[in-house]
Parts: C-alpha cells; structure tokens; sequence
C-alpha cells in the first residue's frame, strides 16, 4: 500500500521567491509557438547524411551537458540515447508539448503556484543550432518534472514546515514517472499523476464556485458582534440574514427578525464549522460566519497540498482520525461505518498529536500502562520528591522489572537524567488507558485507546491528551474492529474484558491508519465543512504555500 521513500528533491529546483513565481505562461506559450517554428525550418531528415550525423551529435552532447546537474534526467536520457522527447518535430513530441503546457498553464485552478519559465522562455526564443535545441530539450523535461512532482505529491516538504508533521509522503522515483510519461497518452497521463480520491476531486469543484463567489464581492457585511437568536430583531439580523443567504444556508428572504428558518440555517452552519449546533448565533457562531471567503479559500488550497502528501491507496478498509474534527471513523469501500468522538493532544510542547500513517496491528484488553518516561519524569518525578508517596497508583520497576518499594528510594538523589525506574499502572477501570488500547507501533508512541475521563467528550474543543488519541465509544470501535475475524466480536472481546487480566489480540488483517488534520472537509453530496485551526499548522502550510507563490483574490468579506 505505500510507495518506497524516495528524496523529494530527487529532480527539484532551486527554491523561487514570490517574485520570481508570477505568471508566465502566456510567453512559454509562445516560446513553445517559437520552438514549433525552429524545428521546422530545420528539418534534421533532409540534411546530407555527414551532416546530419554531425548534428545529432551536437544536440546529442548539448542534451547531455544540459542534463549532467540533476541525476534523473543524466539517467533518463543516457538510457534513451539522448534523443529528445520534447524537442522534434513529431507528432508525439508535439503532443507532449502541448499536454504539458496545457498542465503548466492550470496549475494554479489546481491550488499550485505559477511557474517560473524565464530560462526556457530565453532558450526557446534563443533557438539557432542543435545546441540551443538540446538546452531547450531539457528544459522542458526539468519543467514536466518539476510539474510532476508537485500536483502528484505536493509543492512542500511537510517535515520542514512544522515538527508534528511527521508523514511520509509518497514520493514517485522521477526517472520512472519520465519515462512512463514518453509511453502513455500524455493529457491522460498527466491527468492520472493528481490524487484519484473523491476528495481531492470535491476539493477542486469547491475551489472553483468560491473563486467565483469571491470574483462577485464575497459574502457581504460581516456581522456585528452580540448573540442572536429567535425573536432577535435589528440591522444585525438583517446583516445575518443576507450573510447567510449569499454562504447557501438561507434561501432567499424578506424577514426582518430572527425566525424559525434563520434558526435552522445558523443550526446547519454550525454544525458544518463543529460548534454546538444550539441555533443561537453568540459570538463564537458569529466570529466563524464572519471568517472571509479569502481565508476559507486558503483552507481549501491546504487542503488540496495535504490530499497530494497522502496521494497512495489508503486501504478498503482504513481508520481516519481528524484531529482538528475530533473525531475517529472506520471507512469500508469509501463509507463510514463506525465513527467516535476523539480527543487529542494539547496544543502545548511536545504534546500536540502528530500526523502520520501506519498499520494497526492489535488490540490490548486490560492495558497496563506503561508511562512514557517523558511523563515519568517531567510530571511525576518531581511529585514523588516532594511526596515519596504520590501518584500512589503507579508501580516503581527496576531494569529487571521487579516492582521496588518507595519506602526503601531516596527520590531527591536523581534527575529526569538519572531516574532509573519506570512506572506502571496496572489493568483497572481507572487506568488512564481505559480497558482497552489500539496499537500500531510507531517511534512517536502514539496509539487510539479508552479513557476513564468521559466528560472531556463532551467538550467543543477536545484538545487534552498528552498526543494519543483517546476515543468516547472504545467498546464498540473493538466491536465494529473484530466484526471481520468473529461472528460474536461483543462476547469475544466481554469474555476477555471479564477475566481483568491484560489480553493481546491480534488483528488477523491489519488496518492502516491515517492521523489527518484536515480544517476543511468537503461533503459527499456538495458543500463544505470547515474547522478551527487548532494547532496553527494550517496558518504554517499556507504562509510556505504563499512564499511558493500561491497566490488568493483580493476581495473583502
């Protein structure tokens, strides 16, 4: 299911400032009209042999002197014999050509920034000998790769953006994706280098109809501050109103004061942006309804960059954890058969959740929980040197893991660098894993487990956790987990529960699953759902897009 890591700056190049980055596709465009022309006032076929040898070879040795800084393209055209791809007056390479201009030109309707061609522009109207042919040549091959890359996987490196992003993306070896391009259909092929999925495809039609919203001035006023609410009446209302009407969720009305049907409409909008859906319209409704089509826009083109970090079969049956939605789901063939609230890590130090995907491998009914030494000595250690008896619900183990009597430590001699003992809590209802834990191992010590502090479920915001992902309905998540490999999941998963004793269960088929952060979410019959940046690494991911040169309309509201 994923793609063997490759360097994702196998056949980049250099980093371009915003300036550097502004449009330029009319005049590659006649650059490419100026290429078209230049091969056919030199057709190659028509040349006496001796000459003709003579200039293959110099377009031969200019492909090969223009190719030697990027190690993909030396490979590529060595194993092709240096005969151009781009460069020639064929029907396929003009083919290629135009498919490829057609991609550069709408990179940014796909949420991509302009490309710089000002050095292909210069070789292409600089065009009078095989040699200038050949730098032209790899020009475009550099272009197609770098296009390649970007809407297949992505324009960012998510690692040097922020230290949760941990995912690794599904790089495509340059070489293979070049050479597989000069056998297929190019348009097709270009088309099929874009993420397949549903949501990808959402994303894009809903990028469109905000361009043109935003093109006809927005949403309007935004709303003064207050709470509103039935029986509300007042310019705020009317404000409301028309607000409302012009984001889709008010058909069209005369009404002057807070009704039923302005009710229901602020009812949906919250729950399309995760407020508590009470139809009441206080400040934190109002703050997300007053939030500019500008900046849901910039969730949308984030969204788009992480759907092409995750581009790679997520699996028929997988378990997708949003964190900035709060929720854990179960998706079979595409639906969600199982869902769950969650709470994540706090937005705090090294707390705050990573994303990354894996494969859940079992589950641990009656978990000990072995505290992670981080844990055990920032938060603990300093407790049980004031207190030798704090925390009296953890075990003190030694290296051999026998449990040590407190009475016999003197806690004052060590340092979060020295502590030589782990702690333990045993299988219990109060563990802090629950009564059950999901794992898939991974060196971040993340895992989905039970919790006996329910009443952070019911919580708007459920940021709590020191990184795991803690679920409100583990029994049924088990249950809806083993339904696949038992015909009775609940009594299987009860007769463990019942003997207190900690229990390992294998999953007989792995389900991999994806830790997402997603603040905008397309729905499957149209329309969007949006969530609150609650780690700021969307804020991140888009100021690295706009130095790229992705760039908004400027409208206000």
């Amino acid at each position: 299911m994923f793609f063997p890591p490759v360097s994702p700056d196998a056949h980049r190049t250099e980093a371009l400032t915003p300036a550097q980055t502004r449009r330029k596709a009319p005049l590659l465009k006649a650059g490419l009209v100026a290429l078209s022309l230049a091969l056919t006032s030199a057709p190659l076929a028509l040349m006496p042999v001796t000459a003709q040898a003579q200039q293959v070879s110099a377009f031969m040795q200019s492909v090969a002197e223009a190719a030697s800084s990027s190690k993909v393209l030396s490979e590529f055209y060595r194993a092709n014999g240096y005969k151009p791809v781009f460069a020639d007056q064929s029907a396929r390479a003009k083919a290629r050509r135009q498919a490829l201009l057609r991609a550069v030109e709408a990179a940014p309707d796909k949420g991509l920034a302009p490309y710089d061609t000002t050095l292909l522009e210069a070789n292409l109207r600089a065009i009078k000998s095989d040699r200038d042919l050949g730098r032209a040549e790899v020009a475009l091959a550099q272009l197609f790769l770098d296009y390649a890359r970007d809407v297949q996987t992505g324009q960012l490196i998510p690692s040097r953006i922020d230290a949760g992003l941990v995912r690794q993306v599904p790089y495509r070896d340059g070489l293979d994706v070049l050479t597989n391009f000069t056998k297929s259909n190019p348009q097709a092929y270009l088309r099929k280098l874009e993420p397949s999925s549903p949501e990808y495809a959402r994303l894009l039609k809903e990028k469109a109809k905000l361009d043109d919203r935003i093109a006809q001035g927005g949403w309007g006023q935004t709303v003064p501050g207050g709470k509103y609410e039935p029986g509300s009446t007042g310019n705020g209302v009317i404000i409301l109103r028309n607000r409302l009407m012009a984001m889709g969720y008010l058909p069209r009305s005369a009404a002057t004061g807070y009704d039923a049907k302005m009710q229901k409409a602020v009812q949906q909008f919250q729950m399309d942006h995760g407020l508590t859906p009470d139809g009441v319209a206080g400040q934190a409704t109002i703050d997300e309804i007053n939030v500019s089509p500008e900046k849901r826009m910039a969730s949308i083109l984030v969204a788009l960059e992480r759907e092409r970090w995750i581009n790679m079969p997520l699996g028929e049956r997988h378990i997708w954890v949003n964190l900035t939605d709060f929720t854990a789901k179960i998706v079979d063939h595409g639906r969600v058969t199982f869902q769950t609230r969650s709470v994540i890590g706090q937005n705090t130090g090294d707390r705050r959740s990573p994303e990354f995907s894996d494969e859940m491998e079992h589950l641990v009914i009656n978990p000990t929980w072995n505290v992670p030494r981080s844990i055990a000595v920032k938060e603990y250690l300093p407790m049980m040197q004031k207190n030798p008896n704090a925390a009296g619900h953890l075990r003190l183990v030694d290296s051999r893991g026998r449990t040590v009597n407190r009475a016999n430590v003197d806690f004052s001699q060590y340092t979060t660098r020295s502590f030589p003992f782990n702690l333990k809590q045993p299988p219990s209802s109060r563990n802090a894993l629950g009564l059950v834990k999901f794992m898939f191992p991974n060196k971040y010590n993340i895992y989905l487990h039970d919790t006996p502090s329910k009443s952070l479920f019911g919580r708007e915001v459920r940021a709590f956790s020191h990184g795991c992902i803690r679920l409100q309905q583990p029994f049924d998540f088990a249950y809806a987990l083993l339904a696949k490999q038992t015909s009775d999941p609940e009594g299987f998963f009860q007769a463990k529960l019942r003997t207190g004793v900690e229990s390992h269960v294998e999953l007989e088929k792995h389900v991999p699953v994806h830790l997402i952060y997603r603040t905008a979410v397309t729905l499957p019959k149209g329309g969007m759902e949006y969530r609150r940046d609650v780690y700021g690494r969307d804020a991140k991911i888009w100021a690295a897009l706009q130095s790229k040169g992705v760039q908004l309309h400027t409208v206000g509201g």
